[in-house]
Formats: structure tokens, sequence, C-alpha cells
């Protein structure tokens, strides 16, 4: 009898641990996604309660905070203080990364290759169209370029990874800026379309000649060969945790409503160009507020024990004085 007792106990710890997790949504951004499982799946062992996030995808991830099918939504597009206040929502930065160009080209190793935010821009517009082309030789003339057609890869969701992407390129080439401009989708001159960070790095994975944009930790977890990029102060930087602090450190804030700050094209010669931060976003006045308030608590536990575990992957975790301010707007901005 003691046995079967205990064997219906641990069915009902099972069984509200499920319905716990299942109450404790998220969905978005697909760049945070490796961090976001490794601080839930050590939240969970730590506390039993679980932690559901869908990739979606930006885009897909502010439609569903929007019409509140979940409890929090994760984008890599900052809201503008406008439109957080149309929506009743607060915003704050989880955790920094960086996106890098990734490539798919026999021979050449991880770093090898050097592409200008200009050129990369003339990739994407479907003016250099070859690997030896001039613009890339002149770049890397110690290189064996192959003389083969560049297959452009992009993201074909609403992508936050997109939008940072295309900020940096439409800093660095006037001619994209023109053409194309900045968002979380826009109409693409050329490529393959691939849903998520997920799709564009198998995609360029299994793709000879390929080249795409990831977040960095997906090209890592991937092994997939990345480019290095000259920055804006004209130096050729390798994506590394030191060059994403770089870039980190000139952003303020303190002073930017809502959170919104973008890292793209940051001066400094050891900055890396395609910084990025993503973002939490949850209702001021939210329906479930039992659930709210253990989604601040994951968030609360990530920050003060899930710097190692984003260190590991390669990302930046908030500064402690950003954390702090952070915390503030909970307080003052999140009825529970």
């Amino acid at each position: 009898m003691k046995f079967l007792k205990a064997i219906v106990a641990a069915g009902l710890v099972a069984a509200s641990t499920s319905a716990f997790a299942a109450d404790i949504t998220g969905a978005g951004a697909t760049f945070p996604f490796p961090v976001y499982s490794k601080w839930a799946d050590a939240y969970k062992k730590e506390t039993g309660n679980g932690l559901n996030y869908q990739s979606i995808g930006s885009g897909a991830g502010i439609k569903q905070i929007q019409a509140k099918t979940v409890t929090f939504g994760a984008t890599d597009a900052p809201l503008k203080a406008e439109q957080l206040e149309k929506d009743g929502l607060v915003q704050w930065p989880m955790v920094m990364g960086a996106i890098v160009p990734v490539v798919n080209l026999e021979g050449i190793a991880s770093g090898e290759l050097v592409l200008s935010g200009e050129v990369l821009g003339d990739i994407y517009l479907g003016k250099v169209t070859k690997w030896d082309d001039a613009a890339i030789a002149k770049l890397n003339p110690k290189l064996k370029l192959p003389s083969a057609a560049i297959t452009v890869v992009r993201r074909s969701d609403g992508s936050g990874t997109t939008f940072n992407f295309t900020d940096y390129l439409s800093k660095a080439s006037a001619d994209w800026k023109t053409k194309v401009g900045t968002g979380t989708a826009v109409e693409w001159p050329v490529g393959v379309g691939a849903k998520g960070n997920e799709g564009v790095a198998g995609n360029v994975g299994q793709t000879k000649n390929a080249i795409g944009y990831v977040e960095y930790a997906y090209a890592k977890q991937n092994k997939l060969t990345y480019a290095g990029l000259v920055n804006k102060a004209g130096k050729t930087v390798q994506p590394t945790v030191a060059a994403f602090q770089a870039a980190a450190a000139n952003a303020d804030w303190a002073k930017a409503p809502g959170y919104y700050v973008i890292l793209t094209d940051q001066p400094g010669e050891a900055s890396w160009p395609i910084t990025a931060a993503t973002f939490i976003l949850m209702h001021k006045a939210p329906t479930d507020k039992a659930a709210s308030a253990e989604a601040l608590k994951f968030f609360k536990w990530s920050f003060e024990k899930g710097d190692k575990a984003a260190e590991e992957l390669d990302y930046i975790p908030m500064p402690d004085s950003v954390v702090k301010l952070i915390e503030k707007t909970w307080s003052a901005d999140i009825k529970s």
C-alpha cells in the first residue's frame, strides 16, 4: 500500500509539474533559443518548474504576446516606446549575442574569408554573384576562391536576426539602404529562404558555395565556417566574445525608452559589427498573474545564475547595473 501511495504521489507531482510548465509559455526569437534552452534545463533541475519556449521567430513571437496566447514574447527587433504603450507591453533586454556570416566553401576554414559590409550587401543585392568576384578577391588576396556561383540563403520568416542583419547592411551599404532597407522581413532581391536560425544553418551546411547569416551559437553548434568582417573602424575582426563585448560596451541602456538599443556597426577598433541584444515582452496587466510571476522568477534566476551558461555559448550577459534597472522596471510596470 505504501508503495502504491508513493507511485500515486510521484504521478501527481509529475502531472502538476507538467501542467505548471505548460502554463509558463514563451514564443519568439530563434536567436536566443540555445541559451534559453540551457537556462530552462538548469532551472527545472533546480526548481522543478519547466518552461515551454517556442522558437518560431521574432515576428511570430510579437504576434503571440499581442494576442495574449503566451506569458512572454521574445524578439531581437525591439519595439519602440509608442508601440509598447499601444499594446500595454513592458520590454527589456535579456542577453546579448552576435550574428555572423557563414559560408560553405571547400578548403576555407573559419575566419580565413574576410568580408566587408558593403560587399556583403552587394552579395545579398545580387550584384556580386561569384566567389572569385574582384570585390571579394581584393579583401582576400591570399585565398584561392572558387569560380562558383554564390548560393544566397536568407530568412523566410519574420525575424529579429534579419532586422539586425539588414540594419547593419543599411549602415554599411548606401545601395542596400536605398534599395532594400531595414526590417524583420524585407523584399529580398535574391536568395533561398529558410525558417529560423536553425533553417539557415541547416541550409548553408548542406549547400556547397552557400552563404547565410546566423546567431553565433548556431554557427558553433553546427560547425559552420564563419567569415571575419571589416568593422566601422576599418579593422578586420573575428567573432569572439571580446569583440562582442567591445560593441556592447557602447550601449546606454538607461537613457533608451523601453531599452530600445540597436548595437550594429558600433565604433571601436575591436567591435564586432553585427552585435545585437534580444528582448523579452510581457503585458503590464497580465491575464494570468500567477504565470507572469513565475516567468519573472525564471528571468530573475537567469540574470543571477545564468551568466556562465550564456558565456559558454558565446552570448554576453547583461551588466549588473542594467539588471538592477530591469528589476526596477518589473516592480514599477508589471502588475502582480
